[in-house]
């Protein structure tokens, strides 16, 4: 293959299978031909308070009468009927093993369901130094432990200030992510950088920074929850076209206001005109009990998405 003859989207798309690290210029918003397609998936932290492995329950332990695996949750989606699990990494055990992976993967496959992607917790705005590279550390193992699983997608996080200015604290997380990004594209998985308060609480900060990530296998994992402006509609309208993954919340709450329920129609069209093609993952977090709420969500959810616009 001669990389000249090929467009500059399709290089960069095709750059880790010929061993290139996939860099480019500051990233464009996504163009996807033809129309939306809106895949529904649910995430395992939606039952984090009862996961037997891992960060499960606000203290660490399974609550409630029903603890689980994650092969038992992959299960309940199957049940469900999701497309697709986000299988959180908190409630792996500690830690996961290639043939834990492996196993998962084989029984995702054969219960008819995608592994949608992964979720990590880290830091990418601490300043230079031991942790900082502990939290890049982190990140890369979980990069290889999403390829072994087939999951296309890591939510990561941002981080706060750190006692920097904002300034430093975003290229710090510009530098991580770049770093980390070099090592996805050779994977062939998605960074996606999550609206998670902090340096990213607005959407002008992190459009900023996915703007200056020079590396197409990184994208912003939109939550539809997680913007308490003035008006959080708008700004999930202008991130949109920068999404690699997408994780609805049942609520969301305007700046200074109280938690109101999610306009699931709204949603999906917002992600309708970013002609968002990907995972729609389902991510509850409000107070019923999520094996009684969930369905009813994932319902309302899966209506709102199959909908003609």
């Amino acid at each position: 293959m001669n990389p000249s003859s090929l467009s500059r989207r399709g290089f960069l798309a095709t750059a880790p299978l010929l061993g290139f690290a996939a860099r480019s210029v500051a990233l464009e918003p996504i163009t996807r031909p033809g129309t939306a397609r809106l895949r529904l998936a649910l995430a395992a932290y939606s039952f984090r308070q009862h996961f037997r492995d891992g960060q499960g329950g606000a203290k660490g332990q399974p609550v409630g009468p029903r603890v689980w695996t994650m092969k038992e949750f992959i299960d309940w989606c199957a049940a469900q009927g999701c497309d697709g699990a986000e299988v959180t990494s908190y409630y792996f055990p500690a830690p996961p093993s290639n043939d834990y992976l492996l196993d998962l993967r084989r029984h995702a496959f054969l219960r008819g369901v995608s592994l949608s992607g992964t979720a990590v917790g880290n830091t990418f705005t601490v300043p230079k130094g031991e942790k900082r590279e502990r939290e890049i550390a982190s990140v890369k193992e979980w990069i290889t432990r999403a390829q072994l699983l087939g999951a296309p997608h890591i939510r990561v996080f941002a981080g706060n200030l750190e006692g920097q200015t904002l300034a430093e604290a975003k290229r710090n997380c510009i530098e991580a992510l770049e770093e980390c990004g070099e090592v996805a594209a050779r994977a062939g998985v998605f960074l996606g950088i999550e609206n998670h308060g902090g340096i990213v609480a607005e959407a002008a900060d992190l459009l900023e920074i996915v703007r200056a990530v020079k590396n197409p296998w990184i994208g912003i994992n939109l939550d539809t929850g997680n913007f308490h402006s003035d008006d959080p509609y708008a700004d999930l309208e202008r991130c949109a076209p920068y999404s690699v993954n997408v994780q609805v919340k049942v609520e969301l709450r305007r700046r200074e206001g109280k938690p109101e329920a999610s306009d699931l129609g709204r949603l999906a069209g917002i992600l309708r005109r970013a002609n968002y093609q990907g995972w729609v993952a389902l991510e509850y977090e409000s107070a019923e009990d999520p094996f009684v709420a969930v369905p009813r969500h994932l319902k309302a959810l899966g209506e709102a998405l199959r909908a003609q616009a």
